[in-house]
């Protein structure tokens, strides 16, 4: 007896739902294992069961999930967006295909204008906070320019970072300096 092919939509009792979490994700798990070993590819599979208990899987070729996360970041903004692009596409064959209704509009679909759009959002909002932090900066000389802890626990942060920079230079320079009394001591032992 074959398989009967079942209506993909929620499920509504928890308890078959973490059950078939559970045999889904073993799947999903074996499948991306053998892509990771037949096709020599980086796989990284990031999992939230319906308890909330998070399942990370990294394949064994892989040099860390860190790697895949550092070379998808390095891509263009072009790049991603034609991954993403390619990626509906993909999934809108596979829902054709199926009998289940794939909703486009559950995808978050920003255009090129939209999404540069936010960023250029979020960069003006960056501008601002290193514009006020700056002048924040400026004033620490003057304590009755303070107005808030805030401002004296980013004066202190600044502090503590100046001087953890000092002194990992005085450091350096003591390091060099030695290093060039060793070999003006190497030189001198030679020559005579």
């Amino acid at each position: 007896m074959g398989r009967k092919k079942l209506k993909i939509q929620r499920l509504e009792d928890l308890k078959a739902r973490q059950a078939k979490y559970s045999k889904r994700k073993t799947g999903i798990l074996k499948k991306a294992k053998e892509l990771n070993i037949l096709c020599e590819v980086d796989v990284a599979l990031l999992f939230s069961s319906p308890s909330g208990r998070p399942t990370l899987f990294v394949g064994q070729n892989s040099t860390g999930l860190s790697s895949i996360l550092k070379r998808l970041s390095n891509l263009s903004f072009e790049e991603r967006e034609e991954r993403r692009t390619y990626t509906i596409e993909m999934l809108k064959k596979i829902y054709e295909n199926s009998e289940s209704e794939f909703d486009l509009l559950s995808l978050p679909h920003a255009t090129n204008a939209d999404t540069l759009k936010l960023y250029e959002d979020e960069l003006q909002e960056l501008k601002d906070k290193l514009v006020e932090k700056s002048k924040i900066l400026r004033d620490w000389r003057n304590p009755n320019n303070v107005e808030d802890l805030n401002q004296i626990k980013m004066m202190e942060d600044h502090l503590i970072a100046s001087l953890n920079g000092l002194r990992s230079r005085r450091n350096q320079l003591a390091m060099e300096q030695q290093i060039r009394e060793r070999e003006l001591e190497g030189n001198e032992n030679l020559e005579t």
